[in-house]
């Protein structure tokens, strides 16, 4: 028994050894690049939708609307002075949305939250009828032939209903 107890001894050193020297090396982690985030494209900022009794709302970003077909329409104001204005043809915008069978009225609403309402058929027998662009950026309504109200400086949207 007292041979025994040395090997037991030894056994146990070795083991303890071992266990704290491993034979071979542990590798070292290598940092790797890690490449930049590269930042999303911002969304471009709606300026201009169409909602409501629609097909499907659409919504578009000035550029988006100022690369649509245009058109010319021409509006004597309240002073008596005649302007030719270039927008985008009311009924195009309308077609792309898809008008449900029912509605029967156009509200347009103006960033600053005045609102006008004028019948849909009106608007849809109107070809000349458009979302002018506006010098400073942002669009108004002409439609020649309709109450000086039906104008919507600083348009955003029109409502289908």
């Amino acid at each position: 028994m007292s041979k025994a107890i040395p090997v037991l001894f030894i056994v146990l050193l070795v083991s303890v050894l071992a266990l704290q020297c491993p034979s071979a090396p542990v590798p070292t982690p290598v940092p790797t690049a890690v490449p930049e985030p590269t930042a999303a494209p911002a969304p471009a900022t709606i300026a201009f939708k169409v909602t409501g009794q629609v097909d499907q709302e659409m919504a578009w970003s000035e550029d988006e609307v100022r690369a649509m077909k245009t058109a010319e329409a021409q509006y004597t104001n309240k002073q008596g002075e005649m302007s030719t204005y270039t927008g985008v043809p009311i009924n195009d915008l309308l077609a792309l949305a898809g008008v449900k069978s029912g509605a029967t009225t156009l509200v347009f609403v103006a960033d600053d939250g005045y609102t006008a309402e004028v019948a849909l058929a009106d608007v849809q027998k109107c070809d000349k009828c458009i979302v002018s662009f506006r010098s400073q950026g942002g669009f108004s309504t002409v439609l020649p032939d309709f109450p000086g109200n039906a104008q919507v400086k600083g348009v955003v949207e029109i409502q289908v209903k």
